[in-house]
């Protein structure tokens, strides 16, 4: 009998402990590789081939797992390409499978009529309200017609018009108030839909693709003055769950925001961030606050974030281990460490629901799920097989996950905290003064130290990535997270879950919160509180984002310093400029308005700023903004945008005229707007010159 095969396998070593994970290790990578090539393809193939190859590799991957002996690197290499071949067909089939459900372009922008349930908890718009509809049936003059399983709907007051010719404090007749709109009510709806539409700039925000994620293929709004009215079928059809969330949230804004008392706007911020800590509503974050989060690098914990659902999840298992132990019967038939494992999953998946179940909570769940399943089959993986599975577990789950920003930010920060650890030796070191935590200050100053180094290892490696995936560095972000992750993680979230139970505790979160925005604003207001730079090429991205990497490993650091060119090339690219006598136009895509940038080998300039999309939204801060800096528009001679004229004063034309004001901060202001017209879009005080006759 051979005694060899009986010793535990160590991957530290020689011998057989190095072979035993390379068969998993090579079946995990090449599912990602086949995911991420299938989600490169410029248009859909057809569904039996996604078939064949998903049939294909499953076959060659159960061949090849019952290959016993010892393979040399041609067989591994064979293993990575029968799960990418897996992995490209099972993503490939899900997408077309969508995509058979997509609306018919025959079907946009004629009347409809949907039945359906409403499945998530509505949000209220200026005029009216949002909410998505799981259809049910569809008719076309009497005809059942197939339209999209899930569509997003507006529905407006009858007698709202456009807000940019209405003013906003008109108040709301009697006729034309909207019915309370619930999640599982079911409704009969005159509708008119068309297909999800995003605008179409370099290195901006994909609108559709975040729709697809969501599953959401048609978006539309609701009619008035058809012959058939909206007509409600049913009060309760299901979703309990988001009945719940939404009446926490207007309970919320009823105690912290109630109208009519006195600084109700202010409030309102206040209680938008405590909804979106409770509930996951994003969206209920006022937009000037989003601006202040992500110059100051905190937008990842104003929401359900993993490392909220992380949180809960290990006070539950905590608190349910130790509840557990007091009876020593329950701990004979279950040991107390695997119940509060589980239970703790349990409790964060409990949570994730209720916050909406959006795709990072999902991650989350998902990643906690794999850990959970490893420890309590006592495997003991090395911590990059057990980061491995956790991402592939998530990209089975939902395959565009590749191409969220969140996917990647959250697994690199894990990644880089497990590989930049000391080691054993320098664990065993750390014991004596991290166990002295509980005696005195040395214990404290250790916790405190130990979490300074995570922070800055983190920040340090994640920094490339952002600039690569917003193109904005944030040079206060390191003090901003040192401060708010403690206090909105322990103090402030607590307290408003807890305040579903007892809400006064709302108030209590509130004013927990305060003094936070406080000093977040007064960090956004530092003179280059965040630096934005020009979108380098993908090479000079990749090198960065190594680069950050090589710097936070537990090598020398001499060894490590290496890592600095890496970054230089992102950090200082410039793109080209026309060359003299010549000139660069864009027409960025706006919607209904313009906006049109102009550049020569010297100076800058922007025609028009867009309109004004909604309360607090416009094109200034959504396209024309983002996209002036990813591609360095600016002047050479200035160092910012030399011009910026305004046509006329129409709203589609000067609606982002503010936003593009405040942060490009042009050098000379050019139109033929009147004073009141000046005031009214808030650029007073820009250095304005009126627009004469013989003027070029």
């Amino acid at each position: 009998m051979e005694t060899s095969s009986a010793q535990p396998a160590d991957p530290r070593r020689g011998g057989p402990g190095r072979r035993c994970y390379w068969r998993p290790a090579a079946w995990l990578w090449g599912i990602l590789a086949g995911t991420a090539v299938q989600l490169q393809q410029a248009s859909l193939g057809l569904g039996w081939h996604y078939a064949a190859s998903a049939l294909l590799g499953a076959v060659a991957s159960l061949l090849l797992s019952r290959w016993r002996r010892p393979l040399p690197w041609p067989d591994r290499a064979l293993c990575c390409l029968a799960a990418a071949a897996l992995a490209f067909g099972l993503a490939g089939m899900r997408a077309v499978h969508q995509a058979h459900s997509q609306l018919q372009p025959l079907f946009e922008g004629v009347d409809l009529q949907l039945e359906g349930v409403i499945v998530a908890m509505p949000l209220p718009v200026s005029g009216g309200q949002r909410f998505r509809l799981k259809t049910e049936q569809a008719w076309l003059e009497g005809a059942l017609v197939a339209v999209p399983p899930l569509v997003e709907l507006s529905w407006y007051r009858a007698d709202h018009r456009a807000f940019a010719r209405v003013p906003m404090e008109q108040p709301a007749s009697a006729e034309g108030a909207l019915p309370l709109l619930q999640a599982g009510q079911r409704w009969r709806l005159p509708v008119r839909l068309r297909a999800p539409h995003g605008s179409l700039n370099p290195h901006g925000f994909d609108y559709e693709m975040w729709m697809w994620e969501q599953g959401v293929q048609a978006t539309g709004y609701v009619r008035h003055g058809q012959a058939l009215e909206p007509r409600l079928l049913a009060s309760r059809q299901g979703h309990a769950v988001e009945r719940l969330r939404q009446a926490v949230r207007d309970g919320m804004v009823q105690q912290l925001a109630p109208p009519g008392e006195p600084q109700a706007a202010e409030r309102a911020r206040i209680a938008g961030v405590l909804v979106a800590l409770v509930t996951g509503e994003q969206r209920a974050i006022d937009r000037e606050d989003w601006r202040v989060f992500r110059i100051t690098g905190v937008a990842h914990l104003m929401a359900i974030s993993g490392l909220h659902i992380t949180l809960f999840a290990w006070v539950s298992a905590a608190m349910i281990r130790i509840a557990w132990r007091r009876s020593p019967a329950l701990c004979l038939r279950l040991p107390a460490p695997h119940v509060a494992l589980w239970g703790g999953v349990l409790c964060a998946g409990l949570y994730a629901v209720f916050s909406g179940w959006g795709i990072p909570a999902q991650r989350t769940v998902l990643m906690l799920v794999v850990v959970a399943a490893l420890v309590s089959s006592g495997r003991q993986w090395p911590w990059y097989m057990r980061w491995l599975l956790a991402c592939v577990c998530v990209v089975l789950a939902q395959p565009m996950a590749l191409l969220q920003a969140g996917f990647w930010l959250s697994f690199l920060a894990v990644g880089i905290l497990f590989a930049s650890d000391r080691g054993p030796g320098n664990r065993a070191a750390a014991a004596p003064a991290l166990g002295a935590a509980q005696r005195g200050l040395r214990g404290a100053l250790a916790a405190t130290a130990q979490l300074l180094r995570e922070q800055w290892v983190v920040t340090l490696a994640i920094t490339p990535l952002s600039l690569l995936l917003f193109g904005q560095v944030s040079v206060v972000g390191f003090v901003a997270n040192l401060l708010a992750i403690p206090w909105v993680t322990w103090v402030v979230t607590p307290l408003a879950l807890l305040g579903a139970v007892l809400p006064a505790l709302w108030t209590a979160a509130a004013w927990a919160l305060q003094p936070l925005m406080l000093v977040l604003q007064w960090l956004a207001s530092w003179p280059h509180a965040a630096l934005w730079l020009a979108a380098a090429p993908g090479w000079a991205a990749l090198a960065a984002v190594l680069g950050g990497v090589w710097l936070v490993l537990p090598w020398p650091w001499r060894l490590r310093l290496l890592g600095l060119p890496c970054l230089l090339p992102a950090l200082f690219w410039q793109p080209l400029r026309p060359a003299h006598g010549q000139f660069e136009l864009w027409a960025l895509d706006v919607g209904q308005g313009q906006a049109v940038v102009v550049q020569t080998a010297r100076h800058s300039l922007l025609y028009d700023a867009g309109p004004l999309y909604g309360p607090g939204s416009n094109a200034g801060d959504r396209v024309v903004v983002p996209a002036m800096r990813a591609m360095d528009v600016r002047g050479l001679d200035s160092g910012r945008l030399d011009l910026l004229v305004l046509s006329h004063g129409h709203v589609d034309h000067t609606g982002g005229a503010e936003a593009v004001v405040e942060q490009l901060r042009p050098a000379g202001v050019l139109g033929s707007l009147l004073p009141h017209e000046r005031q009214r879009l808030g650029i007073a005080a820009a250095p304005w010159q009126d627009c004469a006759a013989g003027q070029t």
